[in-house]
């Protein structure tokens, strides 16, 4: 998956912004929270979002993700190569991230998005 289809998959959700922040990584929020990072910079490339505690476990076990650095603890997982993840699998994963995210918003902040 490329940077750009990336980016294009996280903020075709409702209500999904982008901003920049820590330098220059990609941060994808729903309603001021955050769901999703695309890295940037030397080293810091690849890309973080929210799984379930389901997805967490499976995908850390298995070693086809890290637990995210700082965010570990909130199940975020981290995929240090971006170009090698399958597109279809990615979306997936990240509106699944934003949905997680989205329904711990208040019901006010849910609805001023359309969200429900």
């Amino acid at each position: 998956m490329s940077p750009e289809a990336f980016d294009r998959a996280c903020l075709a959700l409702p209500g999904a912004t982008l901003s920049i922040q820590w330098g220059d990584d990609h941060v994808f929020k729903v309603g001021g929270k955050m769901f999703a990072v695309r890295g940037q910079g030397v080293g810091q490339g690849g890309i973080s979002f929210k799984a379930s505690d389901v997805a967490f476990e499976v995908l850390t076990e298995s070693g086809q993700a890290a637990p995210a650095p700082y965010l570990a603890r909130a199940k975020w997982v981290h995929f240090a190569d971006l170009d090698a993840l399958d597109a279809d699998e990615v979306a997936d994963w990240v509106k699944t991230a934003y949905g997680l995210i989205a329904a711990k918003l208040t019901r006010k902040a849910r609805a001023e998005l359309g969200l429900l």
